[in-house]
């Protein structure tokens, strides 16, 4: 007997932006998006969730005088650092 896989809600709170970017990393991201079969917006997301494995970014926020309120908007706890 097979146990049902549940989809779980995305937990993701879109807001929306206005960047001024390259028209190649625009075509680029909806390629990619294309490709991929997620949106756009889910493409850059997933993208620069990646940053958080940035060593050095990791010690610039632990550096931080204050950083309760980086981690507070990137939901990371001190653990995460």
């Amino acid at each position: 007997m097979h146990k049902i896989q549940f989809i779980e809600p995305k937990a993701d709170q879109f807001e929306k932006v206005n960047w001024s970017l390259p028209e190649k990393t625009v075509r680029l991201v909806e390629h990619y998006a294309e490709y991929t079969g997620y949106s756009a917006e889910e493409v850059v997301s997933m993208f620069f969730d990646n940053v958080l494995n940035d060593v050095n970014f990791k010690s610039y926020i632990k550096a931080k005088r204050n950083n309760k309120r980086i981690l507070k908007d990137l939901r990371l706890s001190e653990d995460d650092l």
